[in-house]
This record gives structure tokens, C-alpha cells and sequence, in this order.
């Protein structure tokens, strides 16, 4: 009985350099890589939200391609929903603009004065909670949102990080 037991574990392990053959990602040898994610679509915001129940809007977290396509985040402050996620908003004080993500839509949005950010009805506010930036470049932050025909906004407390130079 021990011998068919040995013959067994043989057999088994006689078997096992197939199993690291798979050249392809993933379990299977029939894996495929999946696209390069696109960025989400750019559009106004009247466009971007229309027929859409203001109960079902959430801020949305960007991806590297949403970035990219806004011309990377060198430069530019962001507000993010956790302390190391990708942001939900982007904004350049010096250009007196910002995009948020809502609906898998970018939305560029124009800066109106403090903190103040808007277009077609969407209107963006960022608070401090934190007065100053901390020295990894980030403070606690509230960003609220006030939709179009809404009667409640939509708050959320993240961070807001900035370069440098900008922090104020």
C-alpha cells in the first residue's frame, strides 16, 4: 500500500510543470488583457445630468485615464474622498477652473469666487475643515454639491491636496 501511495505522489508531481505553462494573465490559458481603460466623456453640466434623478448623483472617483485627458494633476489641487484615493475633483485656482466626476461624466466647471465653482445649475463649494495644510501637502476638506432642481446638496468630507505654491 505504501508503493501505490509513492507511485501516486509521483504521478501528481510528474504533473505539476503544466500547470506553470499559462503565458497569459490570470487562471486561463485563454486570457486576454483587457482594454486600456478611455476616459470618461467631457460634457456641460446641463448635458451631463439631464434625466438623471438628482437622488442618484454621488461624486465619482476619476481614473488615471480621466486624468490624463485633463492634462495630468502636476499643478493642480485635487479633493479626494479618502486619504489616498484617486480625487473627485480637480481644480486649477490659477486658471479658474474645475472638473468633478458625476454620472461617469467629467464636468468642467468655472471658478466664481470663494471656493465657488459652477455651470449650468451644478454648483461646487469647497470648505477647509483644517485651516492649514498638513506637510504631506493635505488638510481636511468639505466639498458640497448643489444640483440642478435639487432641494437638498450633497455633502462630503475628504482632503483636498495641493501643490506647494498653492496652498494658502
Amino acid at each position: 500500500m505504501n508503493r501505490l501511495a509513492l507511485l501516486a505522489a509521483l504521478a501528481a508531481v510528474a504533473a505539476l510543470p503544466g500547470c506553470n505553462s499559462n503565458t497569459e494573465p490570470g487562471n486561463d490559458k485563454e486570457g486576454q488583457l483587457d482594454p486600456a481603460p478611455s476616459p470618461a466623456p467631457r460634457m456641460p453640466a446641463a448635458q451631463a445630468l439631464s434625466g438623471i434623478a438628482t437622488e442618484a448623483v454621488q461624486a465619482e472617483t476619476m481614473t488615471d485615464a480621466d486624468i490624463a485627458s485633463l492634462g495630468g494633476p502636476a499643478g493642480k489641487c485635487s479633493v479626494r474622498l479618502t486619504a489616498v484615493g484617486f480625487p473627485s475633483f480637480i481644480y486649477d485656482d490659477l486658471q479658474g477652473t474645475g472638473v468633478i466626476k458625476l454620472n461617469g461624466k467629467l464636468i468642467p466647471l468655472r471658478a466664481a469666487g470663494n471656493g465657488l465653482f459652477e455651470d449650468g445649475g451644478l454648483r461646487v463649494m469647497l470648505r477647509p475643515v483644517d485651516q492649514e495644510f498638513g506637510s504631506d501637502g493635505r488638510r481636511e476638506a468639505e466639498m458640497i454639491l448643489m444640483l440642478p432642481d435639487a432641494t437638498d446638496e450633497l455633502g462630503y468630507r475628504g482632503y483636498e491636496q495641493c501643490p506647494e505654491d498653492r496652498q494658502g
